[in-house]
């Protein structure tokens, strides 16, 4: 979706058009499943989710890699301009959504499920940083990857009308209490980035 389109969201039938190899994976998945449904009379719920956030969320990912690298007072390495526009989804929505879509979704169709929380990665970053009592000096701008989209917005009008569901977390809750449970398990993080991930952290930043 472009940025100047604030008005425009992805809905169930909006058709897949992707960007690059990784999220040309994800629509193929959807279309293997249904073809599963639709030969063998496979038993399918499909859902789509925005850009999820919580605890255990892979230090990979923007908001884990920004909380970290920032208490280690590192660069927070931030692609192009930092104003690729996400839909941030707590994790324990998304679960919530999925839970319900399982047990009240209608057979073989899709579901989207957003957050009504959209932010542009940059606005992100500095939000993690004003909650640690970090510079925003911190922020490095890198080189932006190949296919990146610049907005994802999800309308969710659907599973809101057919099964009653609306995500209960504000991104300002949200966000608050995924730092504080990086905060307070340092040790699960810590082991994960030891090692083999400092290897896959400078292929992916190191020469940007």
């Amino acid at each position: 979706m472009p940025l100047d389109r604030p008005d425009l969201f992805f809905t169930e039938n909006t058709p897949l058009h992707t960007s690059s190899p990784y999220s040309a994976s994800k629509a193929s998945a959807d279309l293997l499943v249904l073809a599963y449904h639709r030969t063998y009379g496979l038993p399918v719920t499909i859902s789509r989710c925005s850009n999820n956030y919580g605890p255990y969320h892979f230090p990979e990912k923007l908001i884990p890699l920004m909380i970290i690298n920032a208490l280690h007072d590192k660069a927070l390495p931030v692609y192009g301009d930092g104003a690729n526009v996400r839909d941030w989804l707590y994790v324990e929505d998304h679960c919530s959504a999925i839970d319900l879509i399982i047990r009240h979704g209608r057979e073989s169709e899709v579901y989207n499920v957003g957050g009504h929380n959209e932010k542009s990665n940059l606005d992100v970053v500095k939000i993690i940083l004003k909650a640690l009592g970090k510079s925003e000096d911190l922020i490095t701008f890198v080189k932006d990857r190949p296919g990146h989209d610049r907005r994802y917005a999800i309308d969710p009008t659907k599973i809101y009308s057919e099964l009653g569901w609306l995500p209960q977390t504000k991104f300002e809750d949200g966000i608050a209490k995924t730092i504080e449970w990086y905060l307070a398990n340092k040790d699960w993080w810590q082991e994960i980035i030891s090692g083999e991930y400092q290897k896959y952290y400078e292929k992916m930043y190191g020469g940007r």
